[in-house]
């Protein structure tokens, strides 16, 4: 079951660094408005903002990294990370718009879960 686990946790880090590319480097460009349904003036406007998002979900993605490099001795740096993705997660649908459970929290729940089985 850990290796299930470290797959979703190694699929949790993939979307955080995705999340990170949209929001650092296509925020204002049409790919990047158009998964974020935003228009051009406000994407130019809030740029620094969603890039400042962007480096917090990299390092979301390197605490995940770093705890599926360490094997089974990184599993307190999974569960605190995770964590962190699930917070977040809830607190982005609760705040912006309920996908972000699905999207973000979701997969990161069902990695702590089972990593919390082994």
């Amino acid at each position: 079951m850990l290796w299930i686990s470290d797959l979703l946790t190694a699929v949790v880090a993939l979307l955080h660094i995705y999340f990170l590319v949209l929001e650092m480097f296509l925020w204002d460009k049409p790919f990047g408005r158009k998964v974020f349904g935003l228009n051009a003036e406000f994407a130019a406007q809030s740029k620094n903002l969603a890039a400042n998002q962007g480096l917090y979900n990299g390092f979301l993605a390197a605490g995940l990294i770093w705890g599926l490099t360490l094997g089974p001795g990184g599993m307190h740096i999974k569960i605190f990370f995770l964590s962190c993705v699930i917070i977040a997660g809830v607190f982005g649908a609760l705040t912006v718009n309920r996908k972000i459970f699905f999207i973000q929290a979701l997969p990161a729940i069902l990695a702590f879960v089972l990593l919390l089985l082994v």
